[in-house]
């Protein structure tokens, strides 16, 4: 009985600190400014071959950006990226991927 209280509390404060994870939708809007040239006001790319951000997954936009920051991805405009990203620190990333996310 003890371990599976034990096992209960473990998986209730797991989920509880990813519901505290995450960004403010409203703050990434305000940021999202600069990404509109390429990526469409509404997340719906502008230029043909950029990727549309508009309804995509939270944690995927989260991952990609700290890979363009961190050098990790060298494909296409990835040096564009890197330096749009570089400019970031992780809760700017998280609030751009939570408004991003949010648009459907």
């Amino acid at each position: 009985m003890k371990t599976r209280l034990i096992g209960l509390s473990l998986c209730a404060a797991m989920f509880a600190s990813q519901a505290l994870a995450g960004g403010d939708v409203d703050a990434g809007k305000t940021k999202a400014a600069v990404c509109a040239a390429c990526h469409g006001i509404d997340g719906i790319a502008v230029i043909p071959g950029y990727p549309n951000l508009r309804g995509q997954n939270e944690q995927y936009i989260v991952s990609s950006l700290k890979a363009y920051k961190n050098g990790q991805r060298t494909g296409g405009l990835a040096a564009v990226m890197k330096a749009q990203a570089g400019m970031l620190n992780d809760q700017d990333i998280e609030n751009l991927a939570a408004y991003f996310s949010s648009l459907k």
